[in-house]
């Protein structure tokens, strides 16, 4: 990222002291990594999803400043912060369209295919979230990776732990959430 990121750290702290103004100066320092982690947890979820990166941001950054400010230390905890955000707007998203699928026939092999996908995702985020329960780290790095576009070397920084540990993890998670998926992909 261009930025500097004394900058960003300088923002989020004056942001969290009720700056309002380093708000706004920080969201242009960091918005195409925003925009670039809302196309990656998009391109993740549905290749037919009716939001598009640009809305996703915005609602994320909606989200995030509403209420008190997030307690960030840097700028890969402001982007974990803003991937969680962003999931959940997913999950929203998710959730609302499946309530809406059960009232309405599917008539072709198209919508059969995207009730399938839109099950499946919902599906890993139950995943995940049973896997939180269990390690809630190696849940929270599939989370920065996979919906955050986060770095190993950046949620290592996030976690402060090593790139050697992020790796270890992330592998054992990896393997814990395919065979947690397993029964789930057996029936589609």
């Amino acid at each position: 990222m261009a930025d500097d990121p004394t900058n960003v750290t300088g923002l989020l702290i004056a942001w969290r002291k009720g700056d309002q103004q380093a708000y706004e100066e920080l969201v242009p320092l960091v918005y195409a990594e925003l925009r670039r982690l809302a196309a990656s947890c998009l391109r993740r979820d549905r290749p037919d999803h009716t939001l598009q990166p640009t809305a996703l941001v915005h609602e994320a950054y909606l989200r995030l400043n509403r209420g008190a400010p997030p307690e960030c230390e840097n700028r890969a905890h402001f982007l974990a912060i803003a991937a969680r955000a962003m999931r959940q707007i997913l999950l929203e998203h998710a959730r609302k369209r499946a309530t809406a699928k059960r009232s309405r026939p599917q008539d072709t092999a198209v919508d059969r295919q995207i009730d399938m996908e839109l099950e499946t995702f919902l599906q890993v985020h139950q995943s995940l979230d049973r896997l939180a329960i269990r390690d809630e780290r190696k849940a929270r790095i599939i989370e920065l990776r996979y919906f955050g576009g986060l770095t190993n070397d950046e949620v290592a920084l996030y976690l402060e732990t090593s790139v050697s540990t992020v790796e270890r993890e992330l592998h054992f998670a990896k393997l814990w959430l395919g065979y947690e998926m397993e029964p789930c992909q057996a029936s589609i």
